[in-house]
């Protein structure tokens, strides 16, 4: 697959203005969908917009959160005060379906230049795109991703995590920064079974939306690599024949063994962190 249009998602592209007009336009209406049409409170907003603004330079930020709606990203940084009209090159990239935001040219150009990369869902750790969003991490700039990989609505423990966001840790030649997020209403604004089983046109209003921003995770990559490497020579199960290119990790190379082995520790100090935050967000 071929990279979707990613000329669009250039800061040059006409000079900055398709995406300075389009992140102002989402900006606005997130704003008023959080705090005009509803209620929407903010815990340890703090801690986002210091890392947004002033984390060190050439340091990336992964922000993870659970997945309620289709509209958590835009809508969950409109309850922060200022978030997304700050300057629009410090606005998040996100990683987005391909199958419901990229379905034709218009929609294609316009999440495009609103900085969204598209993800094609069961389309593996090192689709194409992946490597676009490692690029701008690579770049020190901020990616949110949704981890559990597709919307859940019932107020249930956190999913098993897909390895994405793990493998672009594990890849990327900084350590991220990686800060857990857990929203809760979004799935009463946006419900997937309203009407026919459908979701609503538009979102529903006097719904109370409760953002809750936890602390960084704290990741040793290089003793995690060491552990995975030692990890996966007690592994005797005969894989598929393989497709992962050998992975370069903190200093060391890892067979798809050991990238699994890795990946899914990663993945489950991901999930317990946001599973932490959930519980804390049910007693705010």
């Amino acid at each position: 697959m071929g990279r979707i249009m990613e000329w669009a998602a250039r800061s040059d592209h006409l000079g900055g203005l398709p995406r300075k007009t389009v992140i102002m336009a989402v900006s606005a209406f997130a704003r008023a969908v959080a705090n005009l049409c509803n209620k929407s409170s903010v815990h340890n907003a703090e801690t986002l917009m210091n890392l947004v603004r002033s984390r060190p330079p050439g340091v990336p930020l992964i922000t993870v959160s659970n997945h309620m709606s289709t509209l958590d990203d835009p809508v969950m940084w409109g309850a922060f005060k200022g978030l997304l009209s700050l300057d629009p090159e410090l606005a998040r990239w996100v990683l987005a379906a391909e199958d419901i935001c990229f379905r034709n040219p218009i929609f294609s150009y316009i999440f495009r230049t609103g900085k969204c990369i598209p993800i094609t869902r069961d389309g593996g750790i090192y689709q194409e795109h992946m490597n676009e969003s490692l690029q701008r991490l690579k770049d020190g700039s901020w990616l949110h991703t949704f981890p559990e990989g597709k919307v859940f609505q019932e107020d249930v423990p956190i999913r098993r995590l897909k390895w994405g966001t793990a493998s672009l840790i594990a890849r990327c030649p900084v350590t991220p920064i990686v800060l857990p997020i857990i929203h809760r209403g979004f799935e009463e604004m946006m419900p997937e079974n309203y009407l026919n089983g459908r979701r609503p046109l538009v979102p529903l209003c006097n719904k109370n939306l409760k953002v809750v921003v936890g602390e960084p995770i704290e990741f040793n990559v290089p003793m995690m690599v060491e552990t995975a490497v030692l990890d996966s020579r007690h592994v005797t199960a005969p894989l598929q024949e393989s497709k992962w290119p050998i992975l370069t990790s903190a200093g060391q190379e890892l067979d798809e063994t050991a990238q699994r082995c890795l990946y899914v520790a990663l993945s489950e100090k991901i999930q317990s962190s946001l599973e932490t935050l959930r519980l804390l967000s049910k007693r705010l």
